[in-house]
C-alpha cells in the first residue's frame, strides 16, 4: 500500500502576508516551483497540489526540482515520500479552460521520463494521482480515467505512416504510468448527501484497490452557511466510511480547509478542537494563511501535528434518524443565510474587488444558486467572499444565525453530538463582529452614501435582529474581546469610513492590514 498523506499544501490564496522570497504581491511562476520545496522540506507537508484549474501553471515544476533542489529530492523521492497531485479543469463545469485538461494529463508521462532520468530506471510514478472538482457523478471519474488509457497511453499503438511500421511508441518510448487514479472533489449539497452513491457506482465500474476522496468546505460554506458547511461534511464522512465497509475497500478522505472557522478552522491554535471535529479526515489541505500569516515554527508545528494524529482518528457514524435532523437544520440555517447574502451581494462584491490577488489566477466567479423564484446572484470565490464579509464588519459566520431560534430540543441533541466545536467556532469570528460599522450603516450620513447605494436599508436590521436573539440563546459574546479584535474592529470601520469616501486605495490598505490581524485575508 502506497504511502497516504496527512497535509496537502494548495495554492488557495487566503494569505493576507507574502513570504519572503516573493517579488510583487502575487505568488506566481518560479516563486510557486520554490513554494513547493518549502513546503515539504520547511513545513513537513507530505503532499503538494498544483493546480491546473482557475490559473497559470509551469508544466514543468518537477524539472525544476530535480535540478535546484536535487539533494533533497533524491533523499525524499517523490512518488513515495513525498507527493505532487494534479488539480485538473473539469470539462462538464468549466466550458472555457476544458482543454487545459487535455494538457494537464499529456504531461503526467513527460513528468515520469524527467523522474527517471533524475532517479535512474526504476521509479515511482511522479504523478499519478488527479482531483477532479466539481464531480457530481461516477460517468465523470471514469471518463477522465478512460481518457487517460485510451487517448494518452492508447497512442502509443498509432502507427505514423502508412510508408512504415514506425509507431508512436518505436518514435518516442513508452508512455508512463499506464494509468492514474482520480480523487473526486465533492462541492455542492446534493453530491455530499450523495457521496455513497457516486462512490458506490464508481468502485462498482472500476474496482480499485483503495480510493481517496476529496470534501470541499469552503464553497459549501459560501453557499449554504458555516453551519450547513459543516453538517453537510459530517454525513459525507459517514456515508464515505459505510462506503468502505459494504465494498470492503479503504477509503481515504481529503478536507479542504482554510484558517478561518467559515473556511475549516485550521490553524495552530485550534489545532486539537480541529482533530477531533473532522475525526475520519486522512488528508487534510494547509493553505496559503496557515503557510505564511503564522510564525513558522508554529505552522510547522501543527504539520507535524497532523502528519502524526490525522490516521488515528475514527470517524463519527450518523444513523438514518439523525441524519433527517441534519438535514432539517441544514434546510433551516440555509435559507435564513442566503436570505440575508442575496441582499448583501452588491456591497460584498464591490468589496472584494479591493481584495489583492494573492495568486495569478484566471478571472473565475462564483454561481450563488437559490431557488428558481429568487433566481441566481454572482458572488465572488470563497476567499474574497470571506475577504469581504470580515472587511464590512460582519463576520460570514454569524450570517443566519437567527435560525438557532427555530431548533428543536431534538435539533440541539444531534448539533451537540455531530459539531462538537460550534460554539468555539462561532465564538472565534463573533470577536471580529463591528458594532460601529452596522450602527454606522444605519446613520444618516452613510446611509446616503453607502446604505442607499448598496440597497442594505432593509438587511441590516434583519442582521441586528438575527445577532440579538443568538446572543440571547447562545449566550456567546458578540464584539471584540482583546486588543488585537479592537484593532480589527478600528480597521474594519475604517474601511466603511474610506468607501463611504471613494477612496480606493485606504480601502484596499485597511482590508490588508485588517486580514493581517485576524490571520487570513478570508
Amino acid at each position: 500500500m502506497r504511502k497516504i498523506p496527512s497535509t496537502m499544501s494548495t495554492q488557495h490564496p487566503d494569505n493576507a502576508n507574502l513570504p519572503p522570497w516573493v517579488q510583487g504581491e502575487t505568488i506566481a511562476g518560479e516563486d510557486e516551483v520554490r513554494e513547493v520545496y518549502f513546503a515539504f522540506k520547511d513545513l513537513g507537508c507530505e503532499e503538494q497540489m498544483w493546480d491546473w484549474e482557475g490559473k497559470d501553471v509551469d508544466p514543468h515544476v518537477l524539472r525544476k526540482l530535480f535540478v535546484t533542489y536535487s539533494d533533497f529530492f533524491r533523499d525524499h523521492v517523490l512518488g513515495k515520500d513525498v507527493f505532487i497531485t494534479y488539480r485538473v479543469p473539469n470539462p462538464s463545469v468549466e466550458t472555457a479552460e476544458k482543454k487545459l485538461l487535455m494538457e494537464a494529463l499529456e504531461s503526467i508521462p513527460r513528468c515520469y521520463d524527467v523522474a527517471q532520468s533524475f532517479y535512474g530506471k526504476k521509479i515511482y510514478p511522479p504523478i499519478f494521482e488527479v482531483i477532479l472538482p466539481l464531480t457530481t457523478s461516477h460517468l465523470e471519474i471514469l471518463r477522465l480515467k478512460s481518457y487517460y488509457s485510451k487517448i494518452i497511453i492508447g497512442k502509443e499503438k498509432i502507427r505514423l505512416s502508412d510508408m512504415d511500421e514506425v509507431s508512436v511508441l518505436d518514435w518516442v518510448g513508452d508512455f508512463q504510468p499506464k494509468n492514474v487514479d482520480v480523487i473526486p472533489l465533492i462541492e455542492d449539497s446534493d453530491s455530499l448527501l450523495n457521496v455513497d452513491r457516486i462512490l458506490s457506482e464508481y468502485i462498482k465500474m472500476s474496482k480499485p484497490t483503495y480510493l481517496r476522496v476529496f470534501l470541499a468546505r469552503s464553497d459549501p460554506a459560501l453557499n449554504y452557511g458555516l453551519i450547513p458547511a459543516v453538517l453537510l461534511v459530517k454525513i459525507a464522512l459517514s456515508k464515505i466510511h459505510r462506503t468502505s465497509e459494504t465494498h470492503g475497500i479503504d477509503i481515504f478522505p481529503i478536507i479542504g480547509t482554510g484558517s478561518l472557522p467559515f473556511r475549516g478552522h485550521l490553524t495552530p491554535e485550534n489545532i486539537d478542537n480541529f482533530l477531533e471535529e473532522y475525526a475520519g479526515v486522512r488528508t487534510v489541505t494547509i493553505q496559503s494563511a496557515l503557510k505564511y500569516d503564522f510564525e513558522i515554527d508554529a505552522a510547522k508545528e501543527a504539520v507535524t501535528k497532523l502528519n502524526e494524529k490525522l490516521k488515528k482518528r475514527d470517524v463519527e457514524t450518523i444513523i438514518d434518524e439523525e441524519e433527517r435532523l441534519l438535514n432539517e437544520i441544514v434546510t433551516l440555517f440555509k435559507m435564513n443565510y442566503q436570505q440575508k447574502i442575496e441582499k448583501l451581494a452588491p456591497i460584498i462584491n464591490c468589496l472584494a474587488s479591493f481584495v489583492p490577488n494573492r495568486r495569478a489566477r484566471k478571472l473565475h466567479i462564483g454561481l450563488f444558486g437559490y431557488s428558481r423564484q429568487l433566481g441566481r446572484i454572482q458572488l465572488p470565490r470563497a476567499i474574497h467572499f470571506a475577504a469581504a464579509m470580515y472587511s464590512l464588519g460582519i463576520p460570514p459566520e454569524l450570517v443566519g444565525v437567527g435560525a438557532f431560534a427555530k431548533l428543536s430540543e431534538k435539533h440541539w441533541d444531534v448539533i451537540e453530538k455531530h459539531y462538537i466545536h460550534w460554539k468555539e467556532d462561532l465564538s472565534s469570528a463573533a470577536a471580529f463582529l463591528c458594532f460601529q460599522n452596522l450602527n454606522c450603516l444605519m446613520e444618516e450620513e452613510l446611509v446616503k452614501r453607502v446604505t442607499a447605494k448598496f440597497k442594505l436599508s432593509m438587511v441590516i436590521p434583519q442582521i441586528m435582529e438575527d445577532l440579538a436573539t443568538f446572543e440571547q440563546i447562545t449566550g456567546i459574546r458578540l464584539g471584540p474581546r482583546k486588543l488585537t479584535h479592537r484593532k480589527h474592529a478600528n480597521l474594519v470601520n475604517n474601511i466603511l469610513l474610506s468607501l463611504s469616501e471613494g477612496n480606493e486605495k485606504e480601502v484596499r490598505n485597511y482590508i490588508i492590514e485588517a486580514g493581517k490581524i485576524r490571520r487570513s485575508l478570508g
